[in-house]
């Protein structure tokens, strides 16, 4: 029970750390899981997804009153109700791809091979963009085009790959659909919520009835350490990729990646 708890602590910091940055929370928690020898374990798959409602919780304190501004207006204010409309239009794609293949992509997709590879592919991929002279048209996550939500909610698709990144596949996109930096980022935390919320909703009534009382208590450990950490993670990364952009994402991904197929090519 006790090297449980250390690794649910160990595994709530690297989630709460990763979550909101584009260098894939679930990429890094299976690498991890693997250190720890606990690439066959079905608990901690599960664990993995339950834990990021933590980080979600995060995001709802430190946006609540912009949130409950949105929440109030939904009804009468045109605007409050289009920025809805809009997540559930970018959050649809990934609710429908995962309800019909998340037993498949768990089966084939989550190893560690994929992770790393796809670390080094969305690592190019975030640098390519974040070297390109864009001229952003959007300034406010809040007033994207209905188009431009869709778009982001197919594009954060990709991030059913694990090692890509549900952050930085819906930040790429909306860069490129004329989002600036903060305004894209802002964004990805907002479709996280509807997004993780749902994972956590499907995973646990489907692992329900294998859950035991140490299952849960090493859960809540996880859960509160990713909140913590979110919440510190996420006041410091809007200002930081304002001023500096994506380019140290990028590198702490294909840094990741490539150390991570040399261990495992090394048998590690």
């Amino acid at each position: 029970m006790f090297t449980d708890a250390i690794r649910a602590l160990i595994l709530g910091i690297v989630e709460g750390v990763t979550e909101f940055l584009p260098v894939s929370s679930t990429g890094h928690l299976l690498l991890v899981q693997h250190i720890f020898g606990l690439d066959e374990s079905g608990f901690w798959k599960t664990f993995a997804v339950l834990i990021q409602l933590g980080a979600i919780l995060a995001i709802l304190l430190i946006y609540f009153q912009r949130l409950w501004r949105i929440a109030l207006g939904m009804f009468s204010d045109p605007d409050a109700r289009r920025f809805v409309i809009g997540v559930l239009v970018a959050f649809f794609p990934a609710a429908l791809i995962g309800g019909l293949a998340n037993s498949y992509i768990k089966l084939w997709l989550f190893n560690p091979w994929v992770v790393c590879f796809s670390l080094i592919v969305g690592g190019a991929v975030l640098l390519w963009v974040d070297q390109l002279d864009l001229k952003p048209t959007y300034h406010d996550a809040t007033t994207f085009s209905l188009p431009m939500y869709l778009g982001i909610g197919i594009a954060q698709c990709a991030a059913m790959i694990p090692g890509t990144s549900r952050s930085g596949a819906s930040i790429v996109a909306a860069m490129l659909f004329g989002a600036d930096k903060r305004s894209a980022a802002e964004f990805s935390f907002f479709l996280a919520i509807p997004t993780m919320v749902g994972a956590f909703a499907y995973d646990f009534y489907k692992n329900r009835a294998d859950m035991s009382t140490d299952h849960l208590t090493i859960i809540a450990i996880g859960f509160v350490v990713s909140f913590i950490t979110a919440i510190i993670v996420v006041r410091t990364f809007l200002d930081f990729v304002t001023r500096h952009g994506f380019a140290f994402f990028a590198w702490w991904r294909v840094t990741v990646g490539t150390l991570g197929l040399i261990a495992l090519a090394l048998g590690k």
